[in-house]
């Protein structure tokens, strides 16, 4: 007789389990501890197998009848319904480690480990944050280039163009190293070049006038905020570094006795180790900081900050420009580096690969790049030496270059 709710309901608890039938090899296994389990019994290639289908009252009589007559029609057609659930359960497990979400957290993790700033990883996860919320779940293999294109057309539509193009990179990049981790076949990013609006190339304000620059190398002589941030400020133009190198730098980085600043590569956008040779002027700023801030890890460590173990944020050297009268518009910490590209090279009097490694720029050309194995050191010597001495000829004339 099959099997109603109420009979299952009523069913007791014995010392030993029990079955009760419900026709068609189904039946509900009631155990000591309580627990009741469908089950259903069945044979395939002359053998008595078992399958299970879950237990009552998350799975409903009718729904454990519904699981036996799919049994069945397996049956009915050469299949064993115990390996189709095995295989449905592995490919449930596989989809779970294979989603975009988990695939992009491992290829960060993997560049985290290559040494990767955090800075750059924090960045790539913003973004990645894009893209979750439309395929995050998904298998990766199963993602096209249509649904690329509708997060990023979803960025685009605010207005953020350059936001939009860096994410197809990023989600690129995830996808290639889902390639080589054999968990999808193809790039769908790379169908979608051209696709997107082109931003406009905003170039980082730079005081490139002589007669400006003199003037702002006055203003930050005369700077009266903290001597953290006056000192960084005076050595932005003399070095021209990233401001991210120079921020976090620490005294164990410096030679002064030798006037070389060893920067790890760690810290650097090309992942590269440099070297930048100290002027006199440079040497003579972190002498006078070193006896303020000498006994910290840090050349500019945060006011403020627990026992001074971080270094004066990224928006410290821009805020101190702008209190004193000098506009994100005019000139930023970063902008020293165009001056410093555009005042030598126009000089005429140094080796245009010369200024590139002191900026610690990659050539593009893979040709050139080959043969440029050389740091023109000797001459960046020079050449830093000379520049800190222009610089001061700036200051000394008004700024009027004589």
């Amino acid at each position: 007789m099959p099997l109603s709710n109420a009979a299952i309901k009523n069913a007791k608890v014995k010392p030993k389990p029990y079955k009760i039938s419900d026709g068609f090899g189904l039946y509900l296994l009631v155990n000591p501890t309580g627990s009741r389990l469908w089950r259903m019994k069945y044979r395939i290639d002359g053998r008595e197998k078992l399958f299970a289908i879950g237990a009552y009252p998350e799975v409903s009589l009718s729904k454990a009848r519904e699981r036996r007559e799919d049994a069945r029609r397996a049956l009915a057609e050469g299949a064993d319904p115990s390996a189709l659930k095995k295989h449905s359960r592995e490919a449930a497990k596989a989809v779970a480690a294979n989603t975009f979400h988990v695939v992009s957290e491992e290829h960060l993790a993997k560049l985290a480990r290559e040494g990767l700033a955090k800075i750059t990883l924090d960045k790539r996860r913003w973004l990645l944050d894009f893209a979750y919320p439309f395929f995050g779940d998904r298998d990766v293999a199963t993602i096209n280039s249509a649904d690329v294109l509708r997060v990023l057309r979803s960025v685009e539509a605010k207005g953020h163009h350059e936001t939009a193009r860096r994410l197809r990179s990023v989600i690129g990049s995830v996808f290639r190293y889902a390639i080589a981790t054999t968990r999808a076949a193809n790039d769908p990013t790379f169908a979608l070049r051209g696709a997107l609006t082109t931003p406009r190339i905003r170039h980082r304000p730079a005081v490139t006038d002589s007669t400006q620059l003199g003037r702002l190398l006055d203003a930050i002589d005369d700077y009266q905020g903290q001597a953290t941030t006056r000192a960084a400020l005076r050595l932005m133009p003399i070095l021209f570094p990233r401001p991210g190198e120079l921020r976090a730098a620490r005294w164990s980085e410096f030679e002064l006795g030798k006037a070389i600043w060893f920067v790890p590569a760690e810290r650097m956008k090309m992942r590269r180790p440099h070297r930048v040779p100290l002027s006199p002027q440079a040497i003579t700023i972190l002498n006078d900081l070193k006896a303020v801030t000498g006994s910290h890890e840090y050349v500019f460590p945060c006011i403020g900050a627990v026992i001074n173990k971080k270094p004066i944020s990224e928006n410290t050297m821009n805020g101190a420009l702008r209190r004193m009268g000098f506009g994100s518009d005019l000139v930023t910490a970063h902008g020293f580096r165009a001056t410093a590209s555009t005042l030598l090279n126009e000089s005429g009097l140094w080796n245009p690969d010369a200024i590139e490694r002191q900026l610690a720029h990659a050539e593009n050309n893979e040709v050139r790049r080959a043969y440029l194995r050389g740091e023109h050191w000797d001459e960046r010597v020079r050449m830093m030496a000379w520049w800190a001495d222009y610089l001061d000829t700036l200051r000394k004339s008004g700024g009027v270059n004589r």
